[in-house]
């Protein structure tokens, strides 16, 4: 009885279909939202240049404004040194 639960368990995980959360790299601030605990879930939107635009957007919602972590201007060009050399 054990190994047909664990198999349909497994069998049920595997059909479950997943999204990816992926994080725009172009805009610098996300907002997470938060939905209803009755199959609402969590979502991130990537679209926002700052964060006073970001959080006027989450005004009155379940919502959180955060730095993207991946930003692509938040991190130093190839070919500049991160650090001045000490001579």
């Amino acid at each position: 009885m054990r190994a047909l639960g664990l198999s349909l368990l497994l069998l049920a995980i595997h059909f479950v279909p997943v999204q990816a959360q992926t994080y725009d790299s172009r805009y610098a601030v996300c907002m997470k939202v938060y939905e209803g605990s009755f199959g609402g879930g969590e979502w991130i939107d990537c679209s926002y240049t700052s964060l006073p635009q970001c959080q006027a957007s989450a005004f009155g919602r379940a919502a959180m404004c955060v730095i993207n972590p991946y930003f692509a201007q938040a991190f130093p060009r190839a070919g500049y040194p991160r650090y001045p050399r000490a001579y």
